[in-house]
């Protein structure tokens, strides 16, 4: 919230001030924030889409924590395809009503509301007719089933709604723009916000310690993998410091937010699946093991990198998009 307006509960700074927060802030080890969806996607995406009436009723509490988020898109046929989306919403006075399946659907877990894509004009097909709906997730009619991750832990969920009513007033843009929306907060999340740079500056400088410490005992091509993912932490983040620039500049997020979305979920894996492999077999170890010594958090931290070529568009749609929307290429 570093860069919101101060009356929507933010610092009213600028990207660059906010960068410099998210240095600071991995640096102390602060702890992960648990209404990312809220802050870092559909809180720039009301910024930019919302009404006066959207951003006063939601921004401040998303910005205190008192109102946590989740994202509502994916369906069982519609995951990266999110054209295919059947989820419908009808007009009912001045409600929608609300009819479908969601799942994967993040933070649902645990949060209050959700943002999700409807198929508001049932005669529509594919990107058009789509509309981006905000709606309590305690509301009758809505039931949430957690789905538990590799490691047990609960933060994904399916979402059934059942004749859920909801304002008209909480459509995020124009009923039937919601592809639109949707873009733009899909550019948060694989273009700029989501993913801090700090975040892996931070990890690249743990793995330099942990190489160092047992330089010794791994093979020496290991150290190529250590250079090779500093390097990309820092090639990362001077991406990113150019993005901020030109948006401060005027400048928009394109398709290229793809190509950071490919880079940082594989930085992640190449990252996590280093420091395995100079921990060895003790890799696999709780911290908590007898012998786990310094094995820390990275296990943990590499299955949850695995995800990250999967969420937010598989990064095979993504190589899609640079090809045809960047590069020109045929379908």
């Amino acid at each position: 919230m570093v860069t919101w307006p101060k009356e929507y509960g933010g610092r009213g700074l600028d990207l660059i001030q906010w960068l410099i927060f998210e240095e600071e802030y991995y640096r102390a080890g602060a702890p992960g924030r648990v209404n990312q969806n809220g802050i870092f996607l559909l809180g720039p995406t009301l910024m930019e889409f919302g009404t006066t009436e959207q951003k006063a009723r939601f921004l401040p509490a998303m910005a205190s924590g008192d109102e946590i988020w989740a994202q509502a898109w994916s369906e069982p046929q519609a995951g990266s395809d999110l054209a295919a989306v059947r989820a419908s919403a009808a007009r009912s006075g001045d409600d929608y009503v609300l009819n479908g399946h969601k799942i994967w659907s993040s933070r649902a877990a645990f949060a209050d509301w959700a943002f999700g894509l409807f198929r508001s004009d049932p005669n529509s097909e594919r990107h058009k007719g789509l509309s981006l709906i905000l709606f309590p997730l305690h509301a009758p009619g809505v039931t949430v089933k957690p789905i538990a991750r590799i490691d047990g832990k609960g933060g994904f969920a399916e979402i059934f709604l059942d004749n859920v009513r909801t304002p008209v007033a909480y459509c995020v843009g124009d009923e039937g723009q919601g592809w639109n929306v949707c873009m733009a907060t899909a550019g948060f999340e694989r273009g700029l916000m989501l993913r801090s740079p700090a975040r892996y500056q931070m990890a690249a400088k743990k793995l330099v310690a942990l190489y160092r410490r047992h330089a010794n005992q791994v093979d020496p091509s290991v150290e190529s993998e250590v250079v090779r993912a500093w390097m990309d932490a820092e090639s990362y983040a001077l991406s990113i410091y150019s993005t901020a620039s030109r948006l401060m500049s005027g400048g928009s997020i394109g398709p290229e937010s793809s190509t950071n979305k490919i880079f940082w979920s594989e930085l992640d894996m190449a990252l996590t699946q280093t420091a395995l492999s100079i921990l060895g077999a003790r890799a696999e170890l709780l911290p908590e093991a007898p012998h786990a010594g310094d094995v820390g958090t990275w296990l943990d931290d590499f299955i949850f990198a695995l995800a990250g070529p999967i969420y937010g568009g598989t990064n095979e749609i993504q190589r899609n998009i640079v090809a045809e929307r960047m590069l020109g290429l045929p379908r």
